[in-house]
């Protein structure tokens, strides 16, 4: 396929979405799909997804639901998957929610966030302290090259480091890879990966082995506890579905509750629903650091978007967080 040929196909479901002619039908009420990225902070959906949460909310409002998942990586592939209408669900860093936010003019907002959960910049050389350590042949690995939550985090690091208007410094050792991926290249030290912007528990994981090492928290970045990653829908689809979306929210909800309550069984879930093979003790060890905080409500956003907006990487201004939420999370207080 060629990449004309992809731009024309993202504006014809751009243009859909934006209330042009139907391209794919939207979904009946009763039916949501959802997508689902790697790592520890997705355990929310875990849970609701072992415990069926969205089903019995949706018994309670007398619908029964249906619901499908769809594991993806990177930004671009989530926006595209929703664009198409071939999921309802979006789940993925703030970064990439902001440039379809963009670009659809407010189309989209944020149903809820994943909690505050901080990404580790890694790499297996030892003489590297700094971004400025890193050279030409090296590359950093990044869920979707320049536009996930974790490239725009090394962005905002780049510019910290270098100075404004030097935020894509780094941007040409940048490479697309899932976690999991990008976790056994830095481990293997035989690839041309040498830095890692990850999540958990793949960071921590990579951090038993004592040729990794950390070179800084997004948290150091930004300032403090941040919600990278959100679920995010249509307004077209939230207006369509008011009983599916009600009994989607309700269910993410109750299920952020749980494993903000119970790391045991958040953890336990987690190895269930991904049939991993980590041990269950280290998982519970890596949701219980005081730095992870489940939660819906999104958490220094707006400086996340005002980044994006003074770097010419979305074109609108992001207002208050609540201009890009849902109201079910405005009684809160957010960021």
């Amino acid at each position: 396929m060629t990449a004309a040929f992809r731009s024309f196909a993202r504006r014809a479901a751009l243009a859909a979405l934006l209330g042009a002619a139907a391209i794919v039908p939207a979904s009946a009420e009763g039916l949501i799909r959802i997508s689902q990225q790697f790592g520890t902070l997705y355990i929310p959906f875990h849970i609701l997804r072992d415990q069926n949460l969205i089903e019995k909310h949706g018994k309670e409002l007398g619908l029964d639901i249906t619901v499908e998942w769809a594991k993806l990586s990177g930004g671009n592939a989530v926006n595209d998957a929703l664009l198409s209408g071939s999921v309802d669900i979006a789940s993925a860093g703030i970064g990439p929610f902001f440039t379809l936010w963009d670009r659809t003019k407010g189309a989209v907002k944020i149903i809820g966030a994943f909690g505050a959960t901080p990404n580790y910049l890694l790499t297996n050389r030892p003489d590297i302290k700094s971004l400025k350590d890193f050279g030409p042949n090296d590359r950093i690995a990044t869920p979707a090259a320049g536009v996930s939550v974790q490239a725009r985090e090394l962005q905002i690091a780049a510019e910290k480091e270098f100075g404004p208007g030097n935020h894509g410094k780094l941007d040409s050792l940048q490479v697309s890879l899932p976690h999991p991926d990008a976790t056994a290249a830095l481990l293997s030290g035989s690839t041309e990966i040498t830095g890692h912007v990850s999540n958990s528990p793949f960071q921590e994981q990579a951090l038993k082995n004592p040729k990794i090492h950390k070179v800084w928290s997004s948290y150091d970045i930004l300032g403090g506890p941040f919600t990278p990653t959100v679920a995010y829908t249509t307004l077209k689809w939230r207006d369509e579905n008011p009983k599916t979306y009600l009994a989607f929210f309700r269910a993410f909800e109750e299920a952020t509750a749980i494993a903000a309550k119970d790391r045991k069984l958040g953890a336990a879930t987690y190895i269930k629903i991904e049939q991993s093979k980590l041990d269950p003790a280290f998982v519970e060890e890596v949701i219980s650091n005081p730095e992870v905080d489940f939660t819906l409500v999104p958490s220094k956003t707006e400086v996340f978007g005002d980044f994006l907006y003074r770097t010419g990487a979305i074109k609108t201004k992001p207002g208050s967080w609540k201009d890009y939420t849902f109201p079910e999370l405005h009684g809160q207080s957010g960021s």
